[in-house]
């Protein structure tokens, strides 16, 4: 999948053709549940139920999708002591390497 920063053409381009694959899916669902009605309400467990791939005549995915987790934000205190403890690091790093 491209990337949006990449190029958005070509995102918005990718974008439409898997929603058009999409669409081409759900028909393909409805389809043969028409020809086999009894895929509607499928007994067994292990099978993937109908209902987690299309909402019941919306021909949409039903699946939510995941949240992102927002980052906390860091004081500017707290980036000046990670900064001067990653020197001390670094610094520790490089001395060891050189002997």
């Amino acid at each position: 999948m491209p990337r949006t920063t990449q190029n958005p053409r070509l995102y918005e381009f990718a974008k439409r053709g898997a929603e058009v694959e999409l669409r081409e899916l759900v028909q393909e669902v409805k389809l043969l549940i028409g020809l086999f009605p009894h895929l509607r309400n499928l007994p067994d467990e292990d099978e993937l139920p109908r209902s987690s791939i299309v909402a019941e005549d919306s021909g949409v995915s039903t699946k939510k999708k995941a949240r992102r987790r927002k980052r906390s934000q860091m004081s500017a205190a707290a980036r000046k002591a990670v900064s001067e403890r990653m020197k001390k690091y670094w610094a520790a790093r490089r001395k060891t390497e050189k002997e």
